[in-house]
């Protein structure tokens, strides 16, 4: 097991025995991860920080059906995976005009924001296009640098079917943004299973 790992279980048994401090580490540990999985997942701060703190309500009261079957990360991403669904089947009932082009963030991943802010409406638009299952898989997996098994851990399917989703979203991605016949290496999909 890896240091990380250990940390969360250790911070979790404490917080089991009552000591929320060490609940506090544990969203500390991870609140950026999870963040930015709902930033790209929903595309707007104010819903992906809204979608981070349900998350945490919901890890805070049930973290003791955490079965240690996987690592607690997996488990956690799954939780902001699934309020990122709430939050858009919410979002869909009650849909708002969106804010004109150029206002989206930054990329956080990015070296240069200049350049980020630049591609990233056409990419996020072509990334809301998705089927919601693909743009999960694509999030997880090419945006926040996974492992196709911990995907398949978050989403709780199997890695073939993480990299259907994979390898179909980005086809989806590419005929979006005018690239139909991208060449889509499957040895690059390996290095992730």
């Amino acid at each position: 097991m890896t240091d990380r790992v250990d940390a969360d279980l250790a911070l979790i048994e404490r917080y089991l025995a009552g000591d929320v401090d060490a609940f506090n580490e544990l969203m500390r540990a991870h609140e950026d991860r999870v963040f930015g999985i709902c930033l790209r997942m929903l595309r707007d701060r104010d819903m992906a920080l809204d979608a981070v703190q349900e998350t945490f309500i919901t890890v805070f009261r049930k973290v003791d059906r955490f079965a240690g079957r996987s690592a607690f990360s997996t488990w956690l991403y799954r939780v902001a995976v699934n309020t990122c669904y709430d939050v858009t089947r919410r979002t869909r009932r009650t849909q708002a005009d969106p804010l004109p082009e150029g206002r989206d963030p930054a990329d956080p991943s990015s070296q240069d924001e200049f350049l980020a802010v630049e591609v990233r409406p056409d990419i996020q638009k072509a990334l809301d296009a998705l089927p919601q299952e693909f743009k999960a898989a694509v999030v997880l997996a090419d945006l926040e640098g996974l492992a196709l098994q911990t995907v398949g851990d978050i989403l709780g399917v199997p890695v073939g079917t993480v990299k259907s989703r994979v390898f179909r979203g980005r086809r989806l991605l590419a005929e979006t943004l005018g690239n139909p016949t991208a060449p889509f290496d499957p040895q690059r999909d390996e290095h992730h299973a």
